[in-house]
């Protein structure tokens, strides 16, 4: 009986050979990736413009024609400084309503949740000083329990005709008649707490910018 022969080594593959072969396989993958990108970025921004137009109409109850505002130097102006990017400048919306009179604000921030950043978008009119409305448009807030500020018509509906600046009570501590007071959803305060933070804190700052613009002539 004789032994099993032992197989042969395996061929000797050239150092240079493995780093020309890892280098094409990557530039490949490189390629096929900015190609992708290239396909599906122009998709994705349509999308998220699609999307913030219809929460601009909802906030500001669908108003017939809408102007981006810059936000430049404490001040609005219709038309970004030359040579700046206008995507990378904060904007704030203003809706009309028939006869194209002003129906108010709508302004976008976020800040950081429980989970992570929580973005919202609000409408708001500052003649009066009231929310026309609320909605979440960005977040990670755990499903169940922190989600509900985007999901609980309720918390969300409270919002409109709101008077700022907001605070947060507790369910069964609103006090009649104080539209300055919002409920807060029970098991999720703290998520509710950042909703109310984002837009006191935006109208802190801002809210001098938007009330100077309106006080300016049409």
């Amino acid at each position: 009986m004789t032994a099993p022969r032992a197989p042969d080594p395996p061929p000797h593959v050239p150092a240079q050979k493995l780093v020309a072969t890892l280098a094409f396989s990557g530039a490949v993958a490189g390629f096929l990736i900015v190609v992708a990108y290239g396909w599906a970025a122009p998709i994705i921004e349509r999308n998220k413009a699609e999307a913030l137009r219809a929460a601009i109409g909802d906030v500001l109850k669908h108003p017939e024609a809408c102007d981006t505002l810059y936000v430049v130097d404490r001040s609005l102006t219709l038309t970004p400084p030359a040579g700046a990017d206008p995507k990378k400048l904060e904007r704030v919306y203003l809706g009309y309503g028939p006869d194209h009179q002003r129906i108010g604000f709508a302004i976008a921030a976020g800040e950081p949740g429980f989970a992570d950043i929580v973005r919202v978008i609000f409408g708001y009119d500052p003649a009066t000083k009231q929310i026309l409305g609320m909605r979440v448009i960005e977040s990670k807030e755990t499903p169940g329990l922190g989600d509900k500020i985007e999901k609980d018509s309720a918390f969300v509906r409270q919002f409109r005709g709101a008077l700022t600046p907001l605070l947060g009570v507790k369910v069964g501590r609103r006090q009649a008649g104080d539209q300055h007071q919002v409920d807060m959803i029970t098991g999720a305060t703290i998520s509710s707490r950042v909703v109310i933070r984002i837009i006191n804190n935006a109208l802190a700052r801002l809210g001098p910018v938007i009330e100077n613009y309106s006080a300016e002539p049409k």
